[in-house]
């Protein structure tokens, strides 16, 4: 999880700027799952398994400026627990994205974004045994895959400035080979904490 280090700099990063009391900031912790076609032969005759299905947990952050729906978004997801490729390894995606966002609040009740943006799709294939580099010791051998990313939410606010926000992501994935070069979405349903001015 070392390419996750940088997520508690974000949280700090974002949860600063909302202190400015001149942004709009939204944190989610969210629970979905990944929609791909599926498993099928590839052109080299091999099976190639689907990208469905399984637990995903997510978390985001989101600054807007206020009174100007134009902001920023970070997110990560993962397979909450791993699945097996081809029945033999187990392995964990990862998606991990930077947008820029456009969304509004309305009377303080509801919400929407619309997002696009670019990241990666971070395939862990995990080993029965550790390898140590000079700061840190990982079971597992990373591949990624650059990725462009389009995705959107509606927010519900249930109690003052706590929401439930249903949201739909399409990831563009750039030569996924280990699943027959398919792009895939993932829905889910967080819930978090908008830092509204005023409020």
């Amino acid at each position: 999880m070392r390419k996750l280090l940088f997520l508690p700099a974000l949280v700090f990063a974002l949860a600063f700027a909302g202190s400015l009391h001149a942004q709009e900031l939204d944190l989610g912790l969210g629970f979905g799952t990944v929609v791909a076609p599926a498993a099928s032969i590839n052109s080299s005759g091999f099976l190639v398994p689907s990208l469905s299905g399984g637990l995903y947990t997510s978390f985001s952050g989101t600054v807007r400026l206020p009174h100007f729906p134009i902001g920023f978004n970070g997110q990560v997801a993962w397979r909450t627990r791993q699945a097996v490729y081809l029945g033999v390894q187990p392995y964990r995606p990862i998606f991990y994205d930077f947008n820029a966002n456009f969304g509004r609040t309305w009377h303080k009740k509801v919400g929407a974004d619309i997002m696009a943006g670019i990241g990666a799709e971070s395939l862990r294939f995990y080993t029965p045994y550790f390898s140590c580099g000079s700061f840190s010791c990982s079971n597992y051998q990373s591949i990624n895959h650059f990725m462009f990313h389009v995705g959107g939410d509606f927010r519900y606010y249930i109690w003052h400035t706590v929401f439930i926000r249903p949201e739909a992501h399409y990831y563009i994935v750039h030569d996924n080979a280990e699943f027959n070069n398919v792009n895939p979405t993932r829905f889910a349903i967080a819930i978090g904490y908008s830092f509204l001015p005023g409020m």
